[in-house]
């Protein structure tokens, strides 16, 4: 697995000083420059939005800090979740006097470095709600949801969060509006191959030539079962079946589709998996209001993909549609 960097020490500041760049709306911030936020803060009265995790994910996280969507992200080493200090820095900027709503994945060191910064931006007067990314279905069972990790799906959270800020929704609202699409949405991914840490002697999991993993983790972590590979419809109609038995109360037949690709995964295979998906959707009569197709949520060079559902209602529908733009994604 050969990497196009200098030292592998330097690889996550190289790449974001290269990512504000090339795109001048964004800057660096913080002690370590390891916040990224909007060159242009939004005006005093919105909610802000935080984000963070580790690097190794792009566009996932610092990649969606943009208008209608993120107000800032803090930054981790690799596969590393971001240090208090970062998580503080990030919660700072994106106050903007109407409180701030922390959103990132259901992870060990993201929760405890945010929930300490947390605790100190409320000392320092800013008041601080957390909201998780719990869509993996594959990492726990139905009764223990909480349990789950964020993966994919989040991207339609930042969204839908980001649309209702940006539309002058309170705190409380913005909030509650962020909960009911992370509880309606559902993600589940398939690996086919591991992928290499900048400075590791090894890639950081193996699968076989020949198989596939169902369920796999965005770092890797073990999924439902592993076997040999089988063919893109095989797959998808499986992890279908896996997503559509958890269909959420009060849905109505509309969903908004994501078929993420891991990083190595061609944009054809996934065309070719949304092919699939469209088929099925519209077989049990489900209307597919938002496609979304490409690399939104990577894992380094993993070879892979993932597919999310979020159910959406009237409202989910027109945030997801309210104009947003950011590096990697526009939305009107």
């Amino acid at each position: 697995m050969k990497k196009l960097i200098n030292e592998p020490g330097n690889y996550v500041d190289e790449m974001l000083e290269g990512l504000v760049l090339a795109n001048p709306e964004l800057a660096l911030s913080g002690q370590g420059k390891r916040v990224v936020q909007r060159s242009a803060p939004a005006g005093n009265g919105k909610v802000g939005i935080a984000t963070g995790g580790g690097s190794g994910h792009l566009p996932l996280f610092c990649g969606y800090v943009g208008e209608g969507l993120l107000d800032s992200c803090a930054v981790g080493n690799v596969f590393e979740g971001p240090n208090m200090q970062s998580c503080l820095e990030a919660i700072s900027a994106a106050n903007a006097g109407a409180g701030v709503l922390c959103l990132y994945g259901n992870y060990g060191g993201d929760r405890m470095n945010f929930d300490m910064a947390s605790e100190m931006a409320e000392a320092e007067g800013i008041t601080v709600r957390t909201v998780l990314g719990i869509d993996d279905i594959a990492s726990a069972a139905p009764e223990e949801a909480d349990k789950r990790r964020g993966v994919a799906g989040i991207v339609f959270a930042y969204k839908a969060a980001g649309a209702k800020a940006a539309a002058g929704g309170s705190l409380d609202e913005v909030v509650e509006i962020t909960e009911r699409t992370i509880a309606r949405t559902r993600t589940i991914g398939i690996g086919l191959s591991p992928c290499l840490i900048p400075g590791a002697a090894a890639p950081s999991f193996e699968i076989g030539e020949t198989e596939v993993e169902m369920g796999i983790g965005i770092h890797g972590e073990a999924g439902i079962w592993r076997a040999a590979h089988r063919s893109a419809d095989e797959l998808v109609d499986e992890m279908l079946d896996r997503t559509l038995a958890e269909v959420p109360d009060g849905a109505d037949g509309r969903v908004a589709v994501l078929v993420n690709g891991l990083g190595a995964t061609p944009l054809d295979e996934l065309f070719i998996l949304y092919r699939r998906v469209s088929q099925r959707l519209t077989t049990r009569q489900i209307h597919i209001a938002v496609p979304l197709v490409g690399p939104f949520v990577t894992s380094m060079e993993m070879a892979g993909a993932s597919i999310s559902l979020c159910f959406v209602d009237d409202e989910i529908l027109s945030l997801l549609r309210a104009p947003a733009t950011c590096p990697f994604w526009r939305v009107g």
